[in-house]
């Protein structure tokens, strides 16, 4: 007995073949719908495409479908932080007396057959490769159980590239520099106890302060780097470090300690710079605070590329404790926050540069000229205050 491939499971499937594996769109799990798939490509516009195989009867009904899908919409919007969440809203089994219109955000297109996407001049314009791509032939089972194989392919490629991202790693970046900063502050806290009447974190080993900087001349930027290893007290270093163990672990994990480095020291150097820049000349700096705000930059950025799958972890725990360490900095004496700041920026921006792994993102050219103007002009500043 031969078999027959149903018109709206060929439809479906070629769909969903092009959009997945030509568009790089991915499957977006929601609980409680029936009948319809959602994709998500945030790197896109439109964000999110709705294949809707329920039979929609007459426009009463396709109104209702339409409040669904902005609420689902809405919903996403609100859960990955999507200022503006555009769907392409494809009804596979709409009554020919159904009037589609279109939403602010939503785009609708009745597809009885796969020529109606061909032919659409903005599915054209937005999906230039559609016509080359969608093949308009109904499928017979070879080619059908072959679209099948080669989305399913897709999807498991896919899943290889998360596992790589997200997998248990051996990490050893976050654990040497926690090292180092302990060591350093044993060796001054024992330079201390010798010698007290030497102020030894600003004479020896390269406090963060404007003045001494120019004294020296450009030799003296060596101390916007070795002030990032430099902590007050036993207080100052262990809640550095426990934050640099929290965050760095994970930064590490997801960015590869190459990037992780590139990162931590471009924070901790544009921090100090900050700090010299806008902080009084009686104002020393030290401590790696600003390297470390850098990463938690990092951390909220590769949260923004990964929202669909991390769900609410941006929005529920890294601005949240973003927001309320850069409030202590405003309202506590004694923290420099304009190193936070200046770290927070340097951080996101420098992701930005490198990349999140698992990403397929081209370099941005504009944020490295940016960034180098930064770091050029708030040196600038520093020699001319």
């Amino acid at each position: 007995m031969e078999l027959v491939i149903n018109k709206k499971d060929d439809i479906v499937m070629k769909i969903l073949h092009f959009f997945v594996t030509e568009e790089n769109y991915k499957p977006v799990i929601l609980k409680g719908v029936q009948n319809e798939i959602w994709l998500e490509n945030f790197d896109k516009d439109p964000k999110l495409i709705r294949i809707n195989i329920n039979y929609i009867h007459n426009n009463i009904q396709y109104d209702n479908d339409l409040y669904k899908a902005n609420v689902i919409r809405k919903n996403i919007g609100r859960k990955t932080l999507s200022l503006r969440t555009n769907v392409l809203n494809l009804l596979i089994d709409a009554n020919d007396d159904v009037k589609v219109t279109d939403d602010k955000n939503i785009f609708t297109l009745k597809v009885n057959k796969i020529g109606d996407l061909k032919r659409n001049k903005f599915i054209n314009k937005i999906f230039p490769g559609i016509k080359e791509k969608l093949d308009t032939k109904k499928s017979d089972l070879n080619e059908f159980v072959k679209l099948t194989n080669e989305l399913n392919e897709k999807t498991f490629r896919d899943e290889q590239k998360m596992d790589r991202v997200f997998k248990e790693k051996k990490l050893f970046v976050t654990k040497t520099l926690i090292i180092i900063n302990v060591l350093v502050y044993l060796v001054c806290a024992l330079s201390l106890i010798y010698k007290p009447e030497i102020n030894t974190l600003i004479t020896y080993y390269g406090a963060n302060n404007y003045k001494l900087i120019q004294a020296q001349g450009y030799l003296g930027l060596y101390r916007l780097i070795t002030s990032m290893f430099l902590h007050a007290d036993i207080f100052h270093i262990f809640f550095n470090m426990y934050a640099l163990y929290v965050v760095g672990n994970q930064v590490e994990r997801y960015y590869g300690p190459k990037k992780y480095l590139i990162i931590y020291f471009i924070s901790g150097i544009v921090g100090s710079l900050f700090s010299n820049v806008f902080m009084t000349s009686n104002t020393i700096s030290i401590g790696a605070s600003g390297a470390i705000f850098g990463l938690f930059g990092a951390l909220a950025y590769f949260s923004y590329n990964y929202r669909a799958i991390l769900g609410n972890f941006l929005k529920g725990s890294i601005i949240p404790v973003l927001v309320i360490n850069l409030c202590l900095g405003i309202f506590i004496s004694g923290i420099d926050v304009f190193s936070h700041i200046g770290g927070l920026i340097a951080g996101i921006m420098t992701s930005i540069i490198v990349g999140v792994n698992g990403k397929d993102q081209k370099p941005n050219f504009n944020i490295v000229i940016v960034l180098t103007l930064l770091i050029g002009f708030m040196t600038y500043m520093l020699f001319i205050k």
